[in-house]
């Protein structure tokens, strides 16, 4: 479902005209997001009391150029369609389609297969955005440097430890001017602390024909098979369906960008602001604390308010039931329906619709999961992990686990049991203490 926009909106035709893209991914993907993938896309998970991908819209909304915008995917019609709806009546000006890709066609060959759709009536610049970021996303701001510069392509970037710097496509830039000089996704040595934030603005006569470009590279290019083994020499040079629909798969970063960087009109905005990656389930929570401190700064009235026991900024929804003894926050969100009992104290978590929580439990740095229940006295907890950190794992007697506790769906914490840094799948009861491990 969309809405139409009413002609006196189009002023001037569609001159300066701006479309938004944000891709949404598909079921395949999104596995590092399990358990809480596996009832909700990741798109729709909800961070700071609100979807994931709600947050991208907000930011939209707020380019007085755009008025249509394109969810790109392969999840089912049906996954977006009650989000659509919603999202159609609180952001009226814009015109929210979902447009499904057969398969997998890749960041690049998602927009490549709708261009048609995308290039009706001719808008000018095309922002593209993936939807598992979190930020600030400073749209207007990439607009105002496309035409300051005359720039055919705008990346966000943003500064990273040195470290962590290869897992991001990084970015070599002319301090002064801010063109982009050299991209390379994931390099295997360090080149930039300068990364990639998957946030771009395109010229739409430079896009397609980029893309349209790599396609026909990837197709003239030599395609070596490889031996399988000496039974099956035979037919280690011929390419089944398979090998030849992964060949349709373009990507931005990969195939695109680092062409790109050989024009002179590629440049980068650096942003000063947050930004994460919202790539494993455990990553919701520095999310939703970004988030929350940014409705909070924006002075938004949905946080609840501060008080003795609200340690600012907490979202509540109008629908949970809060004891007035219970302690919560910094950043935390309650979601609908959530039951929460005397004396529990919540901080930097997300408790999701239809939970409870029972008398005196402490929730610390974890995700309750939807209709889940954590027991009176109970502790269910991860571990902090520093501000500027990009990963939620942490290392714990040699041993790797998530620094931040998931319960899935429907997961039961008996009274007085402690959870530490576990995942716990759907349907679980716990009913003695346990640490460091996934619950199968």
């Amino acid at each position: 479902m969309s809405l139409q926009i009413p002609h006196h909106q189009k002023a001037n035709g569609n001159t300066g005209a701006t479309k938004a893209v944000i891709l949404v991914g598909g079921a395949s993907r999104g596995t590092r997001f399990r358990p809480l993938s596996l009832d909700v896309p990741k798109p729709l998970f909800d961070v700071a009391g609100h979807p994931i991908i709600w947050h991208c819209l907000t930011a939209i909304s707020k380019v007085p150029s755009i008025h249509e915008v394109y969810l790109i995917g392969y999840y089912e019609e049906h996954v977006f369609r009650d989000f659509i709806k919603d999202s159609s009546s609180e952001f009226p000006d814009l015109s929210i389609k979902y447009l499904r890709e057969y398969q997998a066609l890749g960041t690049a060959g998602g927009l490549y297969h709708f261009r048609d759709a995308i290039l009706k009536g001719r808008p000018e610049n095309i922002f593209v955005l993936n939807s598992d970021v979190c930020c600030s996303f400073p749209l207007n701001e990439m607009l105002q440097l496309t035409h300051e510069r005359r720039a055919e392509a705008v990346i966000l970037g943003t500064r990273v430890s040195e470290d962590a710097a290869s897992n991001f496509g990084c970015i070599v830039s002319d301090s002064h001017t801010r063109r982009v000089l050299h991209y390379v996704e994931k390099p295997e040595s360090y080149i930039s602390n300068l990364i990639n934030c998957g946030v771009y603005l395109f010229r739409a006569d430079v896009l397609f024909p980029s893309i349209r470009t790599a396609i026909q590279r990837r197709a003239d290019r030599p395609r070596l098979g490889s031996y399988r083994s000496s039974e099956n020499l035979a037919s280690s040079y011929m390419f089944d369906e398979e090998d030849t629909q992964k060949n349709e798969v373009i990507r931005l970063e990969q195939d695109i960008l680092g062409e790109m960087a050989d024009t002179n009109l590629f440049f980068v905005y650096e942003t000063k602001d947050f930004w994460r990656q919202i790539k494993t389930a455990g990553s919701a929570i520095p999310a939703n604390a970004l988030y929350l401190q940014k409705a909070q700064q924006s002075g938004s009235s949905e946080l609840a308010a501060p008080s003795v026991n609200i340690k600012a900024p907490v979202f509540i929804h109008p629908t949970a039931n809060v004891h007035p003894t219970a302690v919560l926050g910094p950043n935390v969100s309650i979601g609908p329906r959530v039951t929460i009992g005397p004396g529990v104290r919540i901080k930097e978590s997300i408790v999701l619709e239809d939970a409870e929580v029972k008398h005196d439990a402490c929730i610390l740095y974890s995700i309750i999961g939807w209709g889940s229940r954590v027991g009176a006295w109970a502790r269910v907890e991860g571990t902090p992990t520093p501000v500027t950190s990009h990963n939620t794992s942490i290392i714990k007697n040699g041993v790797k686990v998530q620094a931040i506790t998931i319960l899935g769906k429907e997961c039961g914490v008996g009274d007085e049991v402690r959870v530490q840094n576990c995942i716990c799948l759907p349907f679980k009861d716990l009913k003695r203490d346990v640490s460091n491990e996934v619950i199968m």
